[in-house]
């Protein structure tokens, strides 16, 4: 198993490149690098490369905060092999220093998250609330269903 990463998505800017004879891994983050926004409508930058104040929504959640009505601030870009080939994808980034502190939950907000809870943990077919989610897939707890696959 691998070890969790250690390394921060937020870290200082990628440094311009001199020469066109850069090194061939380093080429493959020329095509995401555009911090001044001519190519692209927002300021872009490659996996990893991030300037250091800006982090995605989950980022700032980790800090117990939330972007708030601040605008998209910049975008990284990075390739990833999906099923159907490579396909780009996006996390947009958000200034930190104009983030705001998430709110608390309120007591009503927590009994309504608890029934909700409760509903996703009672099997439709037994009426038993088990300790884990039930699978949407299955629609039942798993001895239901294993019951019912042993019985087909």
């Amino acid at each position: 198993m691998r070890p969790p990463s250690t390394r921060s998505y937020v870290t200082t800017p990628c440094p311009v490149p001199e020469r066109a004879e850069l090194a061939k891994s380093r080429l493959r983050f020329l095509e995401f690098y555009d911090p001044m926004a001519l190519a692209n409508p927002m300021p872009t930058y490659p996996w990893h490369l991030a300037p250091a104040g800006m982090a995605t929504k989950r980022q700032l959640r980790k800090k117990g905060l939330s972007p708030g009505d601040q605008p998209i601030a910049a975008q990284v870009v990075w390739r990833h092999r999906g099923p159907d080939g490579a396909k780009r994808r996006v996390a947009y980034l958000y200034r930190v220093d104009l983030a705001v502190p998430v709110k608390p939950m309120t007591p009503g907000m927590w009994e309504s998250h608890n029934k909700m809870m409760q509903a996703r943990r009672t099997c439709r077919s037994c009426g038993n609330v088990k300790w884990y989610c039930i699978s949407t897939q299955l629609g039942e707890c798993n001895e239901c269903a294993d019951l019912a696959r042993g019985a087909a």
